[in-house]
């Protein structure tokens, strides 16, 4: 499996979540609102969606941790690529 694409959109409000990502698997798959979390560093939260229970439960995820750390690896160093590029203006 090789991320093909990552998309990166910066959070500029305060707070926990620092980015949203989409990333793209072997051209052919795309996984979106992937979240870059800052809380004593910067993780990555795969997509969730509250269940009955109140519970949050990943919608897609890695199923080894080889796979989580190049997933990770990659939209962290994205993330920090565009940070030092500017803010684009709707």
């Amino acid at each position: 499996m090789t991320i093909t694409d990552v998309r990166v959109r910066k959070i500029t409000k305060e707070g926990k979540m620092k980015a949203v990502v989409s990333i793209t698997l072997d051209d052919a798959f795309v996984v979106h609102e992937i979240k870059v979390i800052e809380e004593k560093g910067l993780f990555i939260a795969m997509p969730s969606k509250k269940s009955a229970d109140g519970e949050y439960r990943d919608i897609a995820h890695p199923i080894n941790s080889s796979t989580r750390e190049l997933i990770q690896k990659t939209i962290l160093e994205s993330y920090e690529k565009a940070l030092s590029e500017p803010d684009e203006t709707v």
